[in-house]
């Protein structure tokens, strides 16, 4: 059953990484039945604004199969027109109840961002668009005192939450009635647990663990 609620989306992915992270993923929708039935339509139950890291393949992290993700990627998760967009498109057009910001730790972009905010040299190229648009979030970590580049990468994640809001009047009226959820989320690329780092509204309430996984755990 697709999920229709902000809470029964974000359930639905945190039960799938955790079947990731323990080693038992289902696979669920990649069967040439379901490719069939989903061809003509999709209804996918969440928003993933991911980096484009190679290693951040959102369908894989959240166990999940065709038609579940709606997925964005640009590096560093920036928020450009073209990405609200298509984040606005999922919500009015395909009722997606549930936006995930996926951001992951030693984050290239940001180590980028950082770099040319240290020595003050512009990336050649639209490289410096990337720059530009993560150097508010460095700006926003030195203000708090955050060094590592980690701590900085969930101020970006909190960040790109933020600007979604406030820049989209569609999605922000979406949270706003209760029909939506934007929730901030960072990958750890060794061990491939997903843990949340910015909720709106929050909290959203996490699920108990799905039977299955509690077996893994208990062998």
């Amino acid at each position: 059953m697709t999920p229709r609620s902000p809470e029964q989306a974000l359930a639905e992915l945190r039960a799938g990484n955790l079947r990731f992270v323990t080693g038992v993923p289902q696979h669920p929708n990649q069967d040439a039945g379901h490719r069939a039935a989903v061809a003509d339509g999709q209804h996918p139950f969440a928003v993933i604004v991911g980096c484009s890291d190679s290693r951040l393949a959102a369908e894989i992290i959240f166990d999940r199969g065709l038609g579940d993700l709606f997925v964005v990627r640009t590096a560093g998760h920036t928020a450009g027109p073209e990405v609200l967009g298509s984040v606005e498109y999922a919500v009015t057009v395909l009722g997606t109840p549930l936006v995930v910001v996926l951001g992951h730790d030693s984050c290239g972009a940001v180590q980028a961002a950082r770099e040319g905010v240290r020595t003050g040299a512009a990336p050649a190229g639209h490289l410096g668009a990337v720059v530009d648009a993560v150097s508010p979030s460095l700006l926003r970590a030195a203000r708090q005192g955050i060094e590592d580049l980690d701590g900085i990468v969930d101020v970006h994640i909190a960040q790109t939450v933020e600007t979604l809001l406030a820049r989209s009047g569609v999605l922000a009226e979406r949270v706003a009635a209760g029909r939506c959820a934007v929730v901030g989320m960072s990958y750890r690329l060794s061990g491939g647990e997903v843990r949340t780092v910015a909720q709106v509204p929050a909290p959203l309430p996490a699920p108990s663990a799905p039977a299955d996984a509690d077996a893994a755990l208990a062998g």
